[in-house]
């Protein structure tokens, strides 16, 4: 299955706060916040929505194709994704910004505040999805995920227009997208990735119900963070998936799109959602593990004995055959 994976490509910068955010805010002082907070580590990482999605299905065995814009100081971004089975050769190259920077702080109950400059990534509404389809000679799956608006907009509407299967992952976007942007993100993806407050933001951008979504969409896929995952579709009742426990947590960057690489990678070997959800839970655990989006151990020994520990050696079993074959 060949899929290709729109969106950001960013280098992230990520601090930890020693304290709690909730204890430096005083309720009836909010509109005149003015804080900053002493932190005691950094970590500079490479990042963005689309490189985390497309490592993590490039580590998995697979070979997505990136779609996006950077600067030119993405060299040596470039050779390591290409050495974790990614196709990095359309993505643009901007001559005069630089790839946008991710800046986060978490505090130690893992909350986050961040801040995310765009840079080149604005040039990537000038990438065209027909563009990708000459470079691979077609296309099963394009991951339309948080990029610059009108390059959201215009990967979806070619996607439409060419008959591509699409998925719709607005996420950090959603704030700033207006109704009718939304709806035209979301309508007819084969596949809705959100998380729990995304869900909502969705609904009260679009002025849909839940409902009107699910006719909307092939699948909805919320993720709901240590409550694990929630499936809905058109006529059935919602599954849910726990997660897999993490033990210890490093850093939750990056969580989230590596259980999209891990739901996508499952989908693309014939796994139902459900099981599909597991294996994006496993990968996105070992995310949380380590401190930065791509640092985490994929090995499938390691994968494999977090899926029989959390869903039991039935449901591990079908991953053996192409997790097993990759070790």
């Amino acid at each position: 299955m060949r899929i290709a994976v729109s969106g950001s490509i960013a280098t992230d910068h990520l601090m930890a706060f020693p304290g709690r955010f909730a204890d430096q805010l005083l309720p009836d002082q909010l509109d005149k916040l003015s804080l900053s907070f002493l932190v005691d580590a950094l970590d500079v990482r490479r990042g963005g929505v689309a490189a985390n999605i497309a490592y993590g299905l490039g580590v998995l065995g697979l070979s997505p194709v990136l779609v996006g814009a950077v600067g030119d100081d993405f060299a040596e971004y470039r050779v390591r994704l290409k050495e974790h089975g990614v196709d990095t050769d359309v993505v643009h190259v901007s001559a005069t910004r630089q790839t946008a920077r991710f800046l986060s702080l978490t505090d130690r109950d893992m909350n986050q505040i961040a801040a995310f400059y765009a840079g080149a990534m604005t040039e990537a509404r000038d990438l065209g999805i027909p563009q990708v389809v000459r470079h691979t000679g077609g296309l099963d799956l394009v991951l339309v995920s948080p990029n610059d608006p009108e390059a959201m907009l215009r990967h979806t509407y070619e996607c439409r227009a060419a008959g591509i299967p699409f998925a719709a992952d607005p996420s950090q976007q959603l704030a700033g997208l207006d109704g009718e942007q939304v709806r035209d993100l979301v309508d007819g993806a084969r596949w809705l990735f959100t998380n729990e407050y995304e869900a909502a933001l969705l609904l009260e951008r679009t002025g849909w119900q839940r409902q009107d979504v699910l006719r909307r969409v092939g699948t909805w896929v919320t993720t709901l963070g240590a409550d694990g995952v929630r499936i809905d579709r058109d006529g059935a009742q919602p599954c849910r998936v726990p997660a897999v426990p993490a033990g210890t947590t490093a850093d939750p960057t990056g969580a989230g799109d590596a259980f999209r690489a891990g739901f996508l990678a499952a989908t693309s070997h014939g796994l139902e959602p459900a099981a599909a959800a597991q294996l994006g839970c496993a990968l996105a655990t070992a995310a949380l593990r380590t401190t930065g989006p791509q640092e985490y151990d994929a090995r499938p020994a390691g994968l494999l004995a977090d899926l029989t520990t959390a869903y039991g050696p039935t449901a591990a079993r079908l991953f053996t055959p192409w997790l097993g074959a990759r070790s």
